[in-house]
């Protein structure tokens, strides 16, 4: 008689990537709900009371695995049904699982409203149920230890064994291999005597908490599953739940609504520069703009109806955050084109010039007076410009069949090329050096439009229209792409240093007249190309924002330089500020990789010139070389 099979001893599993079908959501009846993002060794729980405002109900919300109930008899009975279940389900996978039991320490009831006294700054931690979860207890201990909030350092307690309801603990205790891991939260996000909550404070809670809380999990995860490591940020959600699709939709309405730039720039640069010529340059220009497609209060009304805390994510939120604040500097600039507000406002949204950038301007311009005049001067025309943009998209097109983009000849934009979205707008009156036509469209077609096609790709559609303050690093981009196809002449450089220097006098009270007479007098630019940059720096009422084209140049240069990889940048539109968050984001499987890469780094010269940068050699040496 053969002997009976036994069943071997359960394996502990690393996390998975995925259910295969999305996150695991229910809703419970009584109240509540549990949302298992994907196979996860850890269940993060609260129970809460009808209050306003809970840090740990919060917490638990945010996190990948979570069951959330409020407190109450059914819904008690209906949470720990729902939890046995759970743990059932899981032992499976995961015979050493852990339960992150959130709750809010009370409150000191003898703080009153005008009470000099603070709400205490502690946090208390206990664990039990093995060696993996008082692993996490450490870690959790170590992550929370040196947290200062408003000039206040954290205490942490050693608050024992966890302090669980019964039937909770009850289940526990009848469970094999789960370990509980407790954390008391303080409540110093709410006013004294009141329910009223200090918004900036239970930000700032919120992140340090939910950072160390995923430190305390990846320690477990360790701890529990043989040879592995695990990036703490790679615990949380890997995917974004409707909300986060809602308010991205929402924004990207009101985004879409009104053209910056277009709505900002004349419609009659051509004919205005020819009147301001014929009459001599000494009276400023006059020029007409589009009428506006949106009202900006109602815009801005719309705005902050959006609630960005529903995503339910701290990094979306964050990101959304931001871009709301950013739409709306941009409706309050509509809102002050063509009067003195607008080039303040202009400011809070591009800067001013700093004076390291102010003197490399002016040394370049010095520089490079007596050798522009050496380039080839043969011309193309707009009709020229449109054949070669739509044939560069045809082979980006060729790789990437979503790369869907247009090309649109148009009579009111300035001379020259600009991209709105996927559109590359080249105006009638364009006529510019044949040899700068590749570099130009490595800048519109390769870097801008490329990036609006990946980034719309990536499931939410604020990475194809941008991240707030994207666009220093993706001017600079652009540029750099010029500067390794070698199309970075000594013309360009100057033309991108006086603007600069213009923006910088328009900043410092300077009129049109006094800095296109400056631009031709001083540096030796023809009268149609310093009409042009002044323009540019003057619409409606004087726009800061030419001079990100050489900080950004910088930046990239400078990035580079330091050995940092430019992979981030071609997953969106993106600031180098959100470089770790867009590698969070991709650790979680929330973005994807680039559709599409820029075919100019294929190139062998732009490969030589990216080694060159690597090799740390001076930037302006570098780009006048």
């Amino acid at each position: 008689m053969p002997e009976p099979v036994r069943p071997g001893p359960r394996v502990q599993k690393p996390p998975a990537p995925d259910f295969g079908l999305g996150a695991w959501r229910r809703e419970l009846d009584a109240g509540g709900r549990v949302h298992i993002d994907r196979p996860l060794p850890f269940l993060v729980l609260n129970r809460y009371a009808d209050e306003a405002a809970s840090i740990a109900r919060r917490l638990a919300t945010i996190s990948a695995a979570h069951l959330v109930w409020p407190a109450g008899g059914d819904a008690d009975a209906g949470a720990i049904t729902r939890l046995d279940s759970v743990l059932a389900h899981q032992a499976r996978d995961f015979p050493s699982y852990l339960l992150l039991w959130l709750h809010d320490l009370p409150r000191d009831a003898s703080i009153a409203e005008d009470s000099p006294r603070l709400e205490p700054f502690r946090f208390t931690v206990a664990a039990s149920g093995g060696a993996p979860a008082h692993a996490a207890a450490r870690r959790l201990r170590d992550a929370l230890a040196g947290a200062c909030i408003e000039l206040r350092e954290a205490a942490i307690e050693d608050a024992g064994a966890p302090d669980l309801p019964a039937a909770l603990a009850a289940l526990v205790e009848g469970s094999a291999g789960i370990g509980v891991l407790s954390l008391g939260l303080p409540r110093i996000y709410l006013a004294p005597g009141s329910d009223a909550v200090y918004p900036q404070v239970f930000h700032e809670l919120e992140t340090l908490a939910f950072d160390a809380l995923l430190q305390a999990l990846a320690a477990f995860v360790e701890a529990a599953t043989p040879d592995i490591r695990v990036p703490h940020r790679t615990l949380g959600r890997s995917r974004f739940i409707k909300a986060a699709v809602a308010v991205d939709r929402d924004l990207a309405a009101i985004s879409a609504s009104f053209d910056f730039l277009l709505s900002v720039s004349p419609i009659n640069t051509v004919e205005a520069m020819e009147r301001f010529h014929a009459a001599g340059s000494d009276k400023a220009p006059e020029f007409r703009y589009r009428p506006l497609t949106v009202s900006p209060e109602l815009s801005k009304r719309a705005l902050y109806s959006i609630d960005v805390r529903a995503v339910e994510d701290p990094v979306l939120e964050q990101l959304f955050l931001q871009k709301q604040r950013e739409l709306d500097q941009q409706l309050t600039m509509l809102q002050g084109r063509n009067t003195p507000a607008f080039k303040y406002a202009s400011v809070i949204q591009y800067g001013a010039v700093e004076a390291s950038l102010l003197g490399e301007a002016r040394g370049i311009l010095a520089r490079e007076d007596a050798a522009a005049g050496n380039e080839d001067t043969a011309c193309v025309d707009c009709h020229a410009v449109r054949e070669a943009a739509e044939a560069l998209i045809a082979r980006y097109r060729h790789k990437a069949p979503l790369f869907q983009a247009e090309v649109c000849l148009r009579d009111d934009i300035a001379p020259g090329l600009m991209v709105s979205g996927r559109s590359v707008l080249v105006s009638t009156a364009t006529r510019m050096r044949r040899w700068r036509l590749d570099a130009l469209l490595q800048h519109e077609v390769g870097v801008h439009v490329l990036t609006c096609v990946n980034g719309s790709a990536q499931g939410l559609s604020i990475f194809g229209s941008g991240l707030a303050g994207y666009e220093g690093i993706q001017e600079g981009l652009g540029v750099f792409a010029e500067y390794l196809v070698g199309g970075l002449g000594r013309s360009r450089l100057r033309l991108l240093a006086a603007r600069v220097v213009v923006v910088d006098a328009m900043l410092d009270g300077a009129e049109f007249v006094d800095c296109d007479r400056m631009l031709r007098r001083d540096h030796g630019f023809t009268p149609r190309a310093a009409f042009n940059i002044v323009a540019r720096v003057f619409r409606s009422g004087g726009l800061a924002k030419d001079a990100i084209y050489l900080r950004g140049l910088k930046e990239v240069f400078a990035w580079v330089a330091g050995g940092r990889p430019l992979d981030a940048f071609w997953t969106g539109k993106i600031a180098a500020s959100h470089v770790p968050v867009v590698d969070e984001l991709r650790a979680r499987g929330i973005l994807r990789e680039p559709a599409v890469l820029p075919e100019f780094l294929s190139r062998p010269e732009a490969r030589a010139r990216l080694a060159r940068v690597r090799g740390g050699e001076p930037f302006l040496e570098l780009v006048q070389a």
